[in-house]
Protein backbone atom coordinates (compact mmCIF):
# COMPACT_ATOMS: atom_id res chain seq x y z
CA UNK A 1 0.00 0.00 0.00
CA UNK A 2 1.49 3.30 -0.83
CA UNK A 3 1.25 5.21 2.36
CA UNK A 4 3.39 8.26 1.34
CA UNK A 5 0.54 11.06 1.51
CA UNK A 6 0.57 9.75 4.84
CA UNK A 7 3.53 9.84 5.80
CA UNK A 8 4.42 12.82 4.45
CA UNK A 9 1.83 15.05 5.24
CA UNK A 10 2.66 17.92 7.80
CA UNK A 11 -0.82 19.66 8.70
CA UNK A 12 -4.52 18.65 8.83
CA UNK A 13 -6.23 20.85 5.87
CA UNK A 14 -6.58 18.65 2.92
CA UNK A 15 -9.20 19.67 0.96
CA UNK A 16 -12.07 17.23 -1.03
CA UNK A 17 -11.16 17.61 -4.98
CA UNK A 18 -13.31 20.33 -6.66
CA UNK A 19 -14.80 17.38 -9.24
CA UNK A 20 -15.90 15.29 -5.66
CA UNK A 21 -18.21 18.65 -4.52
CA UNK A 22 -19.34 19.47 -8.07
CA UNK A 23 -20.58 15.78 -8.66
CA UNK A 24 -22.67 15.73 -5.73
CA UNK A 25 -24.02 19.47 -4.80
CA UNK A 26 -25.47 21.98 -4.10
CA UNK A 27 -24.81 21.32 -0.26
CA UNK A 28 -26.30 23.70 2.84
CA UNK A 29 -23.54 23.02 4.98
CA UNK A 30 -19.85 22.19 5.59
CA UNK A 31 -19.27 21.95 9.11
CA UNK A 32 -15.74 21.55 8.88
CA UNK A 33 -14.67 23.49 6.10
CA UNK A 34 -11.30 24.66 5.88
CA UNK A 35 -10.67 28.76 6.39
CA UNK A 36 -9.26 29.05 3.14
CA UNK A 37 -11.73 27.88 0.10
CA UNK A 38 -10.49 27.67 -3.12
CA UNK A 39 -13.90 26.73 -4.07
CA UNK A 40 -16.49 26.47 -1.48
CA UNK A 41 -17.97 23.34 -0.22
CA UNK A 42 -21.53 24.92 0.66
CA UNK A 43 -23.53 27.86 1.36
CA UNK A 44 -22.62 27.84 5.19
CA UNK A 45 -19.42 26.46 6.71
CA UNK A 46 -17.80 26.09 9.86
CA UNK A 47 -14.24 25.99 10.39
CA UNK A 48 -12.16 24.90 13.25
CA UNK A 49 -12.66 28.33 14.87
CA UNK A 50 -16.61 27.88 14.71
CA UNK A 51 -16.00 24.33 16.15
CA UNK A 52 -18.89 22.79 13.91
CA UNK A 53 -19.87 20.04 16.58
CA UNK A 54 -21.21 22.20 18.90
CA UNK A 55 -23.46 24.43 15.95
CA UNK A 56 -26.61 23.91 14.98
CA UNK A 57 -26.89 21.98 11.60
CA UNK A 58 -29.32 22.61 9.01
CA UNK A 59 -30.12 21.68 5.49
CA UNK A 60 -28.24 19.18 3.09
CA UNK A 61 -24.70 18.71 4.74
CA UNK A 62 -20.90 17.84 2.80
CA UNK A 63 -18.60 16.57 5.39
CA UNK A 64 -15.28 15.87 4.96
CA UNK A 65 -14.19 15.68 8.30
CA UNK A 66 -10.47 15.82 10.26
CA UNK A 67 -9.01 12.41 10.05
CA UNK A 68 -7.86 11.05 13.27
CA UNK A 69 -9.25 10.78 16.90
CA UNK A 70 -11.38 12.90 16.09
CA UNK A 71 -13.24 11.09 12.89
CA UNK A 72 -16.03 9.29 14.99
CA UNK A 73 -17.28 12.47 16.70
CA UNK A 74 -18.13 14.06 13.77
CA UNK A 75 -19.61 10.84 12.52
CA UNK A 76 -22.46 10.34 14.89
CA UNK A 77 -23.05 13.96 14.45
CA UNK A 78 -23.96 13.59 11.16
CA UNK A 79 -25.82 10.07 11.57
CA UNK A 80 -27.85 12.50 14.52
CA UNK A 81 -28.51 15.10 11.77
CA UNK A 82 -29.49 12.45 9.11
CA UNK A 83 -29.03 14.28 5.70
CA UNK A 84 -25.78 15.06 3.90
CA UNK A 85 -22.65 13.03 2.27
CA UNK A 86 -19.33 12.49 4.23
CA UNK A 87 -15.49 11.36 2.28
CA UNK A 88 -13.71 9.78 4.65
CA UNK A 89 -11.22 6.62 4.47
CA UNK A 90 -12.65 3.12 3.20
CA UNK A 91 -11.09 1.34 6.63
CA UNK A 92 -14.22 -0.89 6.65
CA UNK A 93 -12.61 -3.18 9.80
CA UNK A 94 -13.18 0.31 12.05
CA UNK A 95 -15.00 0.62 15.21
CA UNK A 96 -16.33 4.10 13.73
CA UNK A 97 -17.53 1.88 10.04
CA UNK A 98 -19.56 -0.58 12.16
CA UNK A 99 -20.78 2.11 14.81
CA UNK A 100 -21.86 4.61 12.25
CA UNK A 101 -21.87 3.34 8.88
CA UNK A 102 -23.46 -0.65 8.35
CA UNK A 103 -25.97 0.83 11.00
CA UNK A 104 -26.37 3.96 10.22
CA UNK A 105 -26.13 5.36 6.39
CA UNK A 106 -28.53 4.43 3.58
CA UNK A 107 -26.22 4.28 1.20
CA UNK A 108 -22.00 3.79 0.40
CA UNK A 109 -19.96 4.53 -2.88
CA UNK A 110 -16.31 3.49 -3.11
CA UNK A 111 -14.72 5.91 -5.34
CA UNK A 112 -12.56 3.97 -8.16
CA UNK A 113 -8.89 4.78 -7.72
CA UNK A 114 -7.42 6.86 -4.81
CA UNK A 115 -8.23 10.83 -4.44
CA UNK A 116 -5.02 13.10 -4.33
CA UNK A 117 -6.52 15.59 -2.10
CA UNK A 118 -5.88 19.58 -2.62
CA UNK A 119 -4.08 21.96 -0.07
CA UNK A 120 -5.48 25.16 0.45
CA UNK A 121 -4.78 26.83 -2.71
CA UNK A 122 -6.28 24.19 -5.07
CA UNK A 123 -3.29 21.99 -5.93
CA UNK A 124 -3.12 18.20 -5.86
CA UNK A 125 -1.07 16.43 -3.98
CA UNK A 126 1.76 14.98 -5.01
CA UNK A 127 0.92 11.89 -3.84
CA UNK A 128 -2.67 10.09 -3.59
CA UNK A 129 -4.24 9.49 -0.33
CA UNK A 130 -2.64 6.57 1.98
CA UNK A 131 -5.63 4.70 1.79
CA UNK A 132 -9.32 4.16 -0.93
CA UNK A 133 -11.53 6.39 0.25
CA UNK A 134 -15.44 6.40 -0.29
CA UNK A 135 -18.27 8.65 0.14
CA UNK A 136 -21.38 7.94 3.03
CA UNK A 137 -25.22 8.89 2.28
CA UNK A 138 -27.33 9.71 5.10
CA UNK A 139 -30.94 9.98 4.07
CA UNK A 140 -32.60 8.95 0.86
CA UNK A 141 -31.69 12.53 -1.51
CA UNK A 142 -28.09 11.80 -0.45
CA UNK A 143 -28.21 8.14 -1.23
CA UNK A 144 -30.14 9.47 -4.54
CA UNK A 145 -27.41 12.22 -5.53
CA UNK A 146 -24.19 9.14 -4.99
CA UNK A 147 -26.40 7.13 -7.15
CA UNK A 148 -26.44 9.31 -9.95
CA UNK A 149 -23.60 11.13 -9.64
CA UNK A 150 -20.72 11.32 -12.49
CA UNK A 151 -17.97 10.21 -10.03
CA UNK A 152 -16.53 6.39 -10.91
CA UNK A 153 -16.94 4.14 -8.59
CA UNK A 154 -18.91 1.53 -6.86
CA UNK A 155 -22.62 2.51 -5.77
CA UNK A 156 -24.11 0.14 -2.69
CA UNK A 157 -27.39 0.77 -0.80
CA UNK A 158 -27.54 -0.09 2.63
CA UNK A 159 -30.68 -2.14 3.72
CA UNK A 160 -31.56 -1.59 7.20
CA UNK A 161 -31.47 -5.14 9.31
CA UNK A 162 -34.32 -7.42 8.97
CA UNK A 163 -34.27 -7.71 12.92
CA UNK A 164 -33.61 -5.10 16.01
CA UNK A 165 -32.48 -6.20 19.12
CA UNK A 166 -34.00 -4.81 21.98
CA UNK A 167 -32.45 -4.46 25.55
CA UNK A 168 -33.78 -6.48 28.30
CA UNK A 169 -34.29 -4.99 32.29
CA UNK A 170 -31.61 -7.91 33.13
CA UNK A 171 -29.06 -6.76 30.84
CA UNK A 172 -29.36 -9.53 27.96
CA UNK A 173 -30.32 -8.58 24.15
CA UNK A 174 -33.82 -9.84 22.80
CA UNK A 175 -34.83 -10.05 19.23
CA UNK A 176 -37.64 -7.06 18.58
CA UNK A 177 -39.22 -7.29 15.19
CA UNK A 178 -38.82 -4.93 13.11
CA UNK A 179 -41.70 -2.37 12.85
CA UNK A 180 -42.70 -1.35 9.26
CA UNK A 181 -42.09 2.59 8.81
CA UNK A 182 -44.71 2.99 5.83
CA UNK A 183 -47.67 4.67 6.54
CA UNK A 184 -51.25 2.34 7.41
CA UNK A 185 -48.63 -0.37 8.77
Amino acid sequence: MNTAFERTVSKDEWLTPKHIIDALAPFDLDPCASKVQPWRTAEKTFTIDDNGLIQPWKGFVWMNPPYGTQTQKWFRRLTEHGNGIALTFARTETRMFFESVWSKASAIFFIKSRLRFCDTAGNAASNSAGAPSFLIAYGDEPKIRLAGSSIEGKFLELCPPPILFRERESGYLDFAPRRSTRRGD
